[in-house]
């Protein structure tokens, strides 16, 4: 997969470095793929995450979407035209956005971003995840796999969702786009956190610091850490009883900040299960489970977040077990259950 996506981004580069289209950086893998504990291998979907840069002549200014004061954030991603004069004096020949006529500018040039994937003056997701399912079918003949792989183009409204095939083989990728914040390792994201999401909406991603975080404790652990197993045993264990797997991960990578690495050993496995089972109830019980990125002081410092996200106060993903006594309820019957 990330030889594929590193073939793709060669391509993308190409194609968009004479237009007005957003720059695709190189791919990131993030998910449980590229973490090392997928659930189920034949169901695994390997989720890999694109940066965008701006293209010339624009700029990306991400706006905090406090509608509701939510404690996960959204963000919409506001494209604004830059003087781009500096360009001619370097003797690239380029009509500027803010200076020349739009008459001039239809006659002579492409149309900016503006007018190809945004709704009004901010980027569209559903605009571009269109636009990103036309790049990936209209390189994919280009690229070496296509002699021996078949592309299939899978629906999605928010992200670029193929399977590749031959003969009995075959593989799911999703490719999901957004924009960094700063220089850090937290992004916005077309992934969507609920059931309908606007399409100018880009929800805060913390999908890289988590991969990143899960890369660092690799360089830790001892060579027989079963930390992963501990996790994907789980993860397959709970399927069918409602739990997320979101949960059984964040409750693991607590666990791992809490407990010493080197207890994670093979000798270890049925008292690290036994914790897991235990941190669930615990956090069942008293309807509070933080979330692992966001407002978290004591992440190691390999992983870069702004200091608005540190800083913020940390997320309770049980929130709804506070405001719902059936559903706590339920989730303790199916505690019992597991």
């Amino acid at each position: 997969t990330t030889e594929l996506m590193d073939n793709f981004a060669i391509y993308f580069r190409h194609v968009v470095s004479n237009s007005f289209y957003p720059v695709p950086q190189r791919a990131i893998g993030v998910g449980s793929a590229f973490e090392g504990w997928s659930p189920r291998e034949q169901d695994v979907v390997y989720r890999v995450f694109i940066p965008m840069t701006p293209p010339r002549g624009h700029s990306f200014h991400l706006e905090l979407d406090t509608a509701g004061q939510r404690r996960e954030r959204n963000f919409r991603v506001r494209v604004q035209l830059e003087c781009t004069c500096k360009w001619k004096l370097q003797g690239k020949n380029r009509l500027g956005f803010l200076h020349h006529s739009e008459e001039e500018l239809r006659r002579n040039q492409d149309p900016s971003l503006l007018h190809t994937l945004c709704t009004g003056y901010y980027l569209d997701v559903q605009k571009t995840a269109r636009w990103f399912c036309q790049l990936v079918r209209a390189n994919w003949p280009a690229l070496r796999q296509s002699h021996r792989w078949h592309l299939v183009p899978l629906p999605s409204r928010r992200s670029c969702q193929f399977k590749v095939t031959s003969g009995r083989e075959s593989f799911r990728i999703e490719m999901l786009f957004g924009v960094r914040q700063g220089n850090s390792d937290i992004f916005v994201s077309s992934q969507p956190r609920e059931a309908y999401t606007e399409s100018t909406t880009w929800p805060e991603s913390y999908a890289v610091a988590e991969m990143k975080f899960f890369k660092f404790i690799a360089g830790l652990v001892p060579p027989d850490s079963l930390h992963l197993k501990c996790l994907q045993f789980f993860t397959r264990l709970q399927l069918g009883l409602g739990f997320s797997t979101y949960t059984m991960k964040t409750i693991v990578m607590h666990l791992l900040t809490f407990l010493p690495l080197s207890e994670w050993r093979r000798r270890h496995f049925m008292r690290r299960l036994s914790d897991i089972v235990e941190s669930l109830r615990y956090c069942i019980e008293v309807r509070h489970l933080d979330h692992f990125i966001l407002g978290n002081l004591n992440l190691p410092g390999e992983i870069s977040v702004p200091p608005e996200v540190r800083m913020a106060e940390p997320y309770n993903l049980f929130h709804h077990l506070e405001l719902d006594p059936v559903a706590h309820s339920e989730e303790m019957s199916r505690y019992m259950d597991l």
